[in-house]
């Protein structure tokens, strides 16, 4: 079955004269009819039109010569790169009575749109638009966060309200970001996870090793975060402690992804000379940040904090800053002393008040050779 233009493909086609270049490259995703293909190529020479149903395919090849036709699953069947690509999906949630390719968005109807944003940014240039239609029935939150996991911006353009939906036309584009980051080599560069602070995208660089990028959240009300976390781990590398960063711009800053178990994790997942073994490497560097009299704050609960792989790496240091009188250790004792019932687990007996006291002691000589001692012998 081939899609008839609707008020969803002429809401559509009305927007395409505004981004079609003259020298440029269309490319139309699900084409159907081929309406979007067809107006396009009334702008340009370079259209290709791509659609998975081969009765779509075999219909518009009698109907165009002058528009290249594929078929292909989105992307499957596409090279190069364009300079607008525009997108009509499916986006009903999937109805078992009735199979349409055409109508058919997936179980909730986005996730097609989902699956087409995931791989779009392979094929888009780097001042590429991209005009994608979708409905109300499609969720509209869902879209916009699909868009920006993919690290691309949007704004949208136009919309018409019907009887039982609303259409919506997104003109989105790569962030600086993610023209930055290609620049520097990545790709398929997508949403990691986010904290109060910092927003975490991963990619991958020429060579296939998968890169983290750290960046600024553009909802945080703590200016600067960013900045200083690139400062101190500037200085901190020197020493073998934390991320080191691989390159940075003015509001992010890349490292090599680490694979590695969060602190409690690996403490159940070990033998205890291990788990002794790295406390013992945690204890070093932060003595070596207490030396360097930089505080990283939250060492008292850095469950998210320390990741334990080939190596010990402790990570998020935008809170971290220049101070007389490091807490460092002092803090990272209380965690200890909050770990009680997992050290029992492995037969580990941390005795609370001995912990105490030797913090206080350090805090006023910072003579760490009382508490690396105390853990050698646990």
């Amino acid at each position: 079955m081939i899609y008839e233009p609707r008020e969803d493909s002429f809401l559509l086609q009305k927007n395409i004269k505004k981004f079609v270049k003259l020298d440029g490259k269309v490319l139309d995703v699900g084409t159907g009819s081929g309406i979007q293909a067809e107006e396009a190529r009334k702008y340009c020479e370079y259209v290709t039109a791509v659609d998975i149903n081969p009765e779509v395919i075999a219909y518009c090849k009698k109907k165009f010569d002058n528009i290249k036709i594929v078929e292909s699953d989105l992307f499957s069947n596409v090279t190069g790169k364009f300079d607008l690509i525009t997108f009509n999906p499916p986006y009903l949630p999937d109805d078992s009575r009735v199979k349409d390719l055409a109508l058919d968005g997936g179980k909730h109807g986005y996730e097609l749109t989902e699956r087409f944003l995931n791989g779009v940014s392979a094929h888009l240039n780097k001042n590429g638009k991209l005009l994608l239609l979708f409905s109300s029935y499609t969720k509209k939150d869902k879209v916009d966060s699909f868009i920006l996991n993919n690290c691309l911006k949007f704004k949208q353009i136009d919309m018409i309200k019907l009887d039982f939906e609303e259409l919506y036309v997104y003109l989105i584009e790569k962030s600086d970001l993610l023209k930055d980051l290609e620049e520097h080599g990545l790709s398929e560069v997508y949403y990691l996870t986010k904290g109060h602070r910092g927003i975490i995208f991963t990619g991958k660089d020429k060579g296939g090793r998968k890169i983290t990028v750290k960046s600024e959240l553009p909802s945080s009300q703590a200016i600067g975060r960013i900045e200083n976390e690139i400062t101190i781990l500037n200085k901190i590398n020197k020493s073998g402690i934390g991320p080191t960063i691989l390159f940075h711009g003015e509001k992010y800053f890349a490292y090599e992804y680490i694979d590695g178990l969060r602190v409690i994790d690996y403490i159940k997942a070990n033998s205890k000379k291990k788990v002794i073994g790295m406390l013992l490497n945690v204890i070093d560097q932060l003595f070596k940040l207490d030396e360097l009299r930089i505080s990283k704050e939250e060492m008292h609960h850095p469950v998210k904090h320390i990741l334990i792989g080939k190596k010990v790496v402790m990570i998020d240091f935008e809170r971290a800053h220049h101070t007389p009188k490091p807490q460092n250790i002092t803090q990272f004792c209380q965690f200890l002393i909050e770990l009680t019932g997992v050290f029992m687990e492995k037969g580990i007996v941390i005795d609370k008040d001995e912990i105490i006291e030797l913090a206080r002691n350090y805090h006023g000589n910072f003579d760490i050779n009382p508490i690396v001692k105390m853990i050698k012998g646990l």
